[in-house]
């Protein structure tokens, strides 16, 4: 018999993008742990998604960016980890800094575009890292 899933945890990412390239971080913890995915992380109480999804950026990566929009909200729902999560991904425009792995990444880097498909795994967020490049290609 499966296990309901927990209440889902507010969380909030960021597609930032510097030319031809995003960046990407090798996550450090479950759930898809060891895949790449973007930056971001959870919503603390009281705290505005925008908010979080840059300090999730600077923690994670040391990169600072502007947010440039609102791409999608994207339900993980990852029933091997016990896990949904309610996912605010925002499109940013990389400021300033190289990316250094911290806080839950083991490895961060700006990747060219073309390739970054090929190292994420989640549909999900290769579907985001679109919307972001089509959004800035307007």
């Amino acid at each position: 018999m499966t296990r309901p899933l927990p209440a889902p945890v507010p969380c909030a990412g960021v597609v930032c993008l510097r030319g031809d390239e995003v960046l990407l971080i090798r996550r450090g913890r479950p759930p898809k742990q060891g895949e790449w995915s973007l930056p971001g992380g959870r919503i603390e109480p009281g705290e505005r998604a925008v908010d979080a999804a840059l300090r999730e950026l600077r923690e994670e990566t040391g990169v600072e960016a502007e947010i440039t929009g609102l791409l999608d909200v994207v339900d993980g729902v990852f029933p091997e980890a016990g896990r949904h999560y309610v996912l605010v991904d925002y499109a940013a425009r990389w400021l300033s800094g190289e990316p250094v792995a911290g806080d839950d990444a083991v490895e961060a880097r700006f990747v060219a575009l073309d390739q970054a498909a090929a190292l994420v795994g989640w549909d999900e967020t290769r579907r985001v890292i679109a919307l972001a490049v089509a959004g800035r290609d307007r």
